[in-house]
Parts: C-alpha cells; structure tokens; sequence
C-alpha cells in the first residue's frame, strides 16, 4: 500500500474520531472530549512517523509472518527449557539436600557431629542451652533446624 493511501485513510480516521469527540465534549463534558480528541489524533501521528507503515507493511508481507512465527517458537522454547531447568534443579535439591547430609555424618554447618562440636556448648534454644526451657521443645526445634527446616 503507497503511502499516499496510508496518509489518506489516517486522515479519515482522524478527522472522523475529532467530529465524535466534539459531539462528546458537548454532550459529556470538556475532559472527555478532550480525551477523544486526543486519540483521534494517533493516527494521523503513526501515519506521519512510519509506523502506520510498518503495521500495514507486517500484515501483508508473509516473509515478515514467518519472522515473528520464528520469535515465537523462540519465546516458546526458552520458556520450556527454564521449565525443564527448574524441574531438574528442584528434583536434586529434595534428594540431596537432607539425606546427603545426614549420610556423611556432617550438619548443615559442614562440621562433624553437629554445631556443639566446636564449642562444647549448646547454642541458645538447645537441650541444655537456655535455663528455664522446654527440654522437649528445644529437642524438636534441634531436629527441624538439623533436617532444614526453621
């Protein structure tokens, strides 16, 4: 299509949505009639910039089909694969994460035999370690935070 067409037609259009908007404006108000006008006057705008062009050159060009056809799949398959990705990590990080550990003997901290083997003592919240608290509830607290769970 010549531009010369594009020209005309957003003309059209424009010229047609400024009639409607005035009727608007007298019937609802400036601000609504102002606001139509205002896109009433996108046409004439892309027509004058090219990009009326581009649109109408994209709708009747097939080669240009097949380009966004190929971005598609392209979106498509990174979309898969950070899919497929994540159901992989996900898979190996319930496996490895408690059992590994607990079958080297080594805790969360890396060290050998828990987190009381460095200092000897019991960290806050532990058997033993604050006076007054539930032994029972520190042991359980001890075994979720042992197992990764807080």
């Amino acid at each position: 299509m010549s531009e010369t067409a594009i020209f005309a037609i957003s003309l059209g259009v424009t010229l047609l949505g400024l009639v409607i908007s005035w009727g608007v404006a007298r019937r609802r108000g400036a601000a609504t009639g102002v606001r139509g006008a205002a896109l009433s006057l996108v046409p004439i705008g892309a027509a004058l910039t090219g990009v009326t062009g581009f649109f109408v050159d994209l709708v009747f060009d097939p080669e240009k089909w097949a380009g966004v056809v190929v971005l598609g799949l392209a979106v498509v398959l990174y979309l898969a694969s950070g899919a497929m990705l994540a159901r992989r990590s996900g898979g190996r990080g319930k496996a490895g994460s408690g059992d590994a550990a607990g079958a080297s003997g080594k805790t969360r901290g890396g060290e050998p035999g828990g987190r009381r083997a460095a200092s000897g003592k019991a960290p806050k919240g532990e058997v033993g370690g604050a006076q007054g608290a539930d032994p029972e509830m520190a042991e359980i607290e001890r075994i979720l935070r042992d197992r990764g769970i807080s």
